[in-house]
């Protein structure tokens, strides 16, 4: 947990200031700047409520109006120190101006950074979670806690911790994946290195969305999620918990869905019994947008406002979000009537305030706007950029035409995404969540950074051919004739990501299928007709049924939606600069028909289909290097270990090729027999590591039995005696070494302090 959360007195501080307030003033904390002050509310200024109307308005639409053109609520521009000045005086106005003079929370959205305008872009999440590189997203969410901090906000919705199971769903962008293991491992970083080592000094996170929104009925947004219990808690609450447990998460978001048809925000167990009981979270539950709402207008489960408000707060929800709308008549009418009582208000009160005084607001509630930089996206940020997006590139497939040569004689940049960079950011980038005509931050296209690196006598084309969706193929012509005059062509395909009706990729963009939108993949065909090499450039968001282009083209990156400096890194690993070390976070299927179709699946779900084979086209870690590694010496010690023992687990890695590369290392195991049927392989433990050619190194993971852990028949978490296959290797099916150890004794229920990771040592 961070410092923060031990600052000494802060519950007597805290229950001195409930007593002193009118049932009004603990309403007014939970919820946020009513829709009536006429603003885009998406920096939310939470608790303002209802109070000095006529000054309330001139602070808000003047001052608000300012702010949240930087951070998200408008397309115009405005300068770090503005809005750092906004901030103050809106901060000043609560303190001078109001009774008891309580300073707010803003937050604001940071999925792949700052969502503000000039604020460093990022690759996407689930490019950073190809990077299987924990460090490098705590690194990352520093310095978004940085640019957040420094003009006044406190509180970032983030990270999404859903477990992604249908690549349908457009939000797979937004996730890190299929596997719990791994997005629990890269959620705890991010939350990590947001909050910082003391909240007072921290940005507080928010994981969401709480629970199982990744695998909704049909891979549509927001629909019923089917799944059972056993399933719920191993997979997809597992994120969850560690957050909690592990990083001390202060905040969390629920989900829109319903679950056997209670829906997350009027679910008890998941918000109070799970969350609290079971887990001792201390913090706050914030809901999503218009979530309060959508219990009486969506979901049908409450029959007017007031019911909606009392349904939401008894089972665990803080605080609304992004208006005031529920919390604040409705529920002030539901208290007056005896609905509910004064005690569940002061409850959610009291966790509000206590965030406040763990941020360091009452001592500390302005900005010193001459600390303030003039502007986001220092060099420092942007080399940190680039190098998350070297590191998230996946290679794919090569048959030996990469890297390209820069002496080369002539090359061909075709597809609707060469030339793009709006198309590089993610649905919560600034450029994209607010359809920006321009950049909001300087980014490099690809074609671009192609051109940083050839030399001056290399012949480049480019043509776009076509559109990412539409049926046009107007522009193919182009685009063939270019590519018939060049050695080797380079088709920069994909997705576009964003919230409106012209993206494919983003929330609320769900897909019925997986192939490549529109005619791009015709585009490809005919390009690949021509007799010339093709490398395919997927930026995407989702994975993508390429089957035929995994089989007739000569190469394919996947770059995912890589932030500002995508173009250099896309560039350098064409060029052999980088050598590609990522590794997929999920699974790419055939086709539509075969999903789910995730590496850890039951035995029983590996039958294969009439006309196609049940395994995925690029399975789960996969990635390709131009160098080549070597595994040896697999040691296990102890090989009989007790139900509350740890087992080493050792391996050598060797670089036995002529380049540096990075190498990620992957752990399975597979539980032999037990109980309760159980996947065919878990990941339980993963390394990133840098060899230089003919380079080796021993990677030892201490394997806790806590990690062997799942639900029996009476739904108890239990460590059950038997024996564990070990499986080392460089994807979930490259399997370089097995072996196996056993679990001897009696049945270990897991107490509340498990062990979540493998601990991991390099020498």
């Amino acid at each position: 947990m961070p410092k923060g959360n031990a600052v000494p007195n802060v519950e007597t501080k805290v229950r001195n200031l409930l007593e002193r307030m009118t049932l009004e003033e603990k309403i007014a904390q939970l919820g946020s700047v009513p829709c009536k002050f006429d603003f885009i509310p998406h920096l939310g200024l939470l608790e303002i409520g209802k109070f000095s109307e006529e000054k309330a308005k001139q602070i808000l639409n003047e001052g608000m109006g300012q702010i949240t053109r930087l951070m998200g609520g408008t397309r115009d521009i405005t300068s770090p120190r503005e809005a750092a000045k906004i901030a103050n005086e809106i901060q000043r106005f609560l303190i001078e101006e109001t009774r008891l003079g309580i300073p707010v929370i803003i937050h604001e959205e940071c999925l792949s950074g700052f969502m503000a305008y000039g604020a460093t872009a990022f690759p996407q999440a689930i490019g950073l979670a190809s990077t299987w590189n924990p460090e490098i997203l705590q690194n990352i969410t520093g310095v978004i806690r940085r640019q957040m901090r420094s003009i006044g906000a406190h509180q970032g919705l983030a990270p999404v911790l859903d477990v992604a199971r249908d690549p349908r769903w457009g939000r797979n962008e937004e996730t890190y994946g299929e596997d719990p293991y791994l997005v629990a491992r890269m959620g705890v970083s991010y939350v990590k290195g947001l909050q910082g080592d003391d909240l007072s000094s921290g940005i507080i996170a928010t994981p969401k969305h709480f629970a199982a929104h990744g695998f909704s009925e049909g891979g549509r947004n927001q629909a019923s999620v089917h799944v059972p219990p056993r399933e719920l808690r191993e997979v997809y609450l597992f994120p969850f918990e560690a957050a909690v447990r592990e990083a001390g998460a202060f905040s969390l978001m629920n989900a829109y869905h319903d679950i056997d048809g209670v829906p997350c925000g009027a679910s008890r167990e998941l918000l109070t019994e799970v969350l609290r009981e079971q887990w001792g979270f201390k913090g706050y539950v914030v809901s999503d947008y218009w979530a309060i709402k959508m219990l009486q207008t969506f979901h049908h489960v409450a029959t007017d406002g007031k019911d909606a408000a009392v349904q939401a707060l008894e089972a665990g929800i803080d605080l609304e979000l992004p208006t005031a709308e529920y919390y604040d008549e409705p529920l002030l009418r539901a208290v007056k009537e005896e609905i509910i009582s004064e005690a569940t208000i002061d409850r959610a009160v009291s966790r509000i305030l206590r965030a406040k005084f763990l941020l360091g607001l009452f001592e500390n509630p302005y900005i010193d706007v001459a600390k303030v930089p003039e502007a986001f996206d220092s060099v420092e940020d942007r080399i940190l950029a680039l190098e998350a997006a070297r590191e998230s590139i996946v290679l794919l497939k090569n048959d030996g035409i990469l890297p390209l040569s820069k002496k080369v004689k002539s090359l061909a940049i075709v597809g609707p995404n060469a030339d793009s960079t709006r198309n590089l950011h993610g649905d919560y980038s600034y450029i994209a969540h607010l359809r920006c005509e321009k950049d909001a931050v300087p980014t490099v296209s690809i074609l671009q950074g192609i051109r940083n690196k050839v030399l001056p006598e290399v012949n480049m084309y480019y043509e776009k051919g076509c559109d990412i969706s539409g049926a046009s193929t107007d522009g193919f012509k182009e685009a063939l004739e270019i590519a018939g005059k060049s050695e080797v062509v380079i088709a920069v395909v994909g997705e576009n990501s964003g919230l409106s009706e012209t993206d494919t990729s983003g929330e609320g963009r769900d897909r019925a299928d997986l192939g490549l939108p529109g005619v791009q993949e015709n585009l490809v065909k005919a390009l690949h007709e021509l007799g010339r090499p093709v490398v395919v450039v997927l930026v995407n968001g989702r994975p993508l049924s390429v089957e035929w282009i995994a089989e007739n083209c000569s190469a394919i990156i996947e770059a995912w939606l890589p932030g500002e400096e995508g173009g250099n890194a896309v560039a350098e690993v064409l060029f052999g600069d980088y050598n590609p070390s990522g590794r997929l976070p999920v699974s790419f299927p055939r086709d539509v028909g075969q999903i789910p179709v995730n590496y850890s699946r039951r035995p029983s779900s590996l039958r294969d289909y009439v006309s196609i084979a049940s395994n995925p086209l690029f399975p789960f870690g996969h990635g390709l290097s131009y160098t080549r590694f070597e595994y040896s010496s697999l040691a296990i010690s102890p090989k009989k270990v007790g139900p509350a023992g740890k087992t080493m687990i050792s391996f050598d890695v060797k670089n036995a090729g002529s380049q540096k590369g990075d190498e990620v290392a992957q752990l399975y195991i597979r539980d032999n027999v037990a109980s309760v049927t159980r996947p065919v392989k878990e990941l339980k433990g993963f390394k990133r590591v840098m060899l230089k050619p003919q380079e080796k190194k021993t990677i030892t993971f201490g394997l806790s039995t806590d990690q062997l852990a799942f639900y029996d028949r009476c739904m108890r978490l239990i460590v059950e005696p038997g024996t564990f296959n070990i499986m080392v290797g460089s994807s979930s099916e490259d399997i370089r070494l097995t072996g196996s150890f056993e679990v001897v004794g009696d049945v270990k229920v897991t107490p509340s302090d498990r062990t979540f990771f493998s601990e991991v040592t390099v020498q």
